[in-house]
């Protein structure tokens, strides 16, 4: 029967701590498990994860190619087939479809600018606002009797 002050630990589940610095019949005296010499022998001794023991940095060694430029916009992107989606769950609808609006509803994750894109069919008559618009997306949208206003 298993009385509380019976139980214990499975034998190898914990293991003893080592405790070094203790004296040469601890097994861990001496250089106290450090080796001989070195930065890392050392009290104090650090050093960032990336340091390389004064070889040349891998940040430093890989060639740099090309340029980036800091002023590129990057477009997010919403296609025809997502507007419909939310137009069928009555996410959005008569109000105009406007960069707040596909906020909310989860099709653009900021309020950066973004694209319409004609990729799939539009049933709803949407009035849409965006920064850019695609032209197969424009032609759709008009023919179902919406409107696009560019921003």
């Amino acid at each position: 029967m298993d009385i509380l002050s019976n139980l214990h630990y499975n034998s190898g589940s914990r293991k003893k701590r080592k405790r070094v610095g203790r004296g040469e019949g601890s097994g861990h005296g001496g250089t106290s498990i450090r080796g001989m010499n070195g930065q890392l022998s050392r009290s104090g001794a650090n050093h960032r994860l990336w340091f390389e023991g004064g070889q040349m940095p891998l940040q430093r060694r890989i060639p740099k190619v090309g340029f980036v430029s800091p002023f590129k916009v990057v477009n997010q992107v919403v296609n025809l087939f997502q507007l419909q989606e939310m137009a069928d769950a009555k996410k959005i609808g008569a109000e105009k479809v406007t960069a707040v609006v596909l906020f909310k509803v989860g099709l653009i994750s900021s309020l950066r600018p973004y694209k319409i894109l004609g990729h799939g069919e539009l049933k709803a008559k949407l009035d849409i606002e965006a920064n850019y618009v695609s032209k197969s997306a424009k032609e759709k949208i008009e023919a179902v009797g919406g409107s696009v206003t560019l921003i």
